[in-house]
């Protein structure tokens, strides 16, 4: 799933040691952040501070390792499917802003992403670790990152890695990846590995399950 954003005006978190965890500079646009924030999160995977996690394994870690499982997807994709139980805090929100660049920006966007996948357009939620600190304050506990296909997830840990969380794991492929019973408890009227794709996309797959259906009787 794309990830769409729109920092006004453009901004990106601030990777530097010296400044606050917090601290957004207003030097690079969206595409840095992702390209910063991305580039981090594999740097912290091949040194070892990142661990990832496949679908498969997830429950086995939570359970065994006391892991709790952050999903920082959209508000709209977890009310599709989400682990019951789990603690939610978006790294993206729906753009309210509704000034004329704005606006243009989120037709082009509908027309070109939106109509096909259903995503809206987003902008990155400034409070997001404000708001992990609060569901999960201690930053020394185990904490497994996940997202629909792993980017969003993997910026997330970023953040929090660079704001003091020490036991990080990332969900490798995301939600997406995952199969029927790798996690026990769903909530929601999807799949947990549907609960990204919306639109018209949405409906060639419904058609798709149902053909599926029909050629196995």
């Amino acid at each position: 799933m794309a990830v769409q954003l729109n920092n006004s005006p453009n901004s990106v978190i601030s990777l530097h040691p010296k400044r606050s965890c917090r601290t957004i500079s207003h030097r690079a646009n969206a595409v840095s952040l992702v390209k910063a924030a991305s580039s981090n999160g594999l740097q912290l995977i091949k040194s070892g501070k990142l661990r990832p996690v496949v679908p498969k394994e997830a429950e086995a870690i939570i359970e065994s390792e006391g892991f709790v499982l952050l999903d920082v997807r959209p508000t709209w994709e977890r009310e599709k499917a989400h682990v019951a139980g789990t603690p939610h805090v978006p790294l993206f929100l729906k753009d309210e802003d509704s000034s004329p660049l704005t606006l243009l920006k989120k037709w082009v966007h509908f027309g070109y992403i939106g109509c096909w996948t259903g995503q809206q357009f987003t902008t990155i939620n400034q409070d997001f670790v404000q708001q992990v600190e609060k569901v999960i304050p201690d930053k020394t506990s185990k904490v497994l990152v996940a997202c629909g296909e792993g980017l969003r997830s993997l910026m997330a840990a970023s953040r929090l890695h660079e704001c003091g969380y020490r036991n990080l794991g990332w969900l490798a492929g995301g939600f997406n990846r995952a199969g029927d019973g790798d996690f026990k408890t769903i909530e929601g009227e999807e799949k947990l590995q549907y609960a990204a794709i919306g639109g018209a996309s949405y409906y060639f797959l419904k058609v798709l399950i149902f053909l599926q259906a029909v050629g196995r009787n």
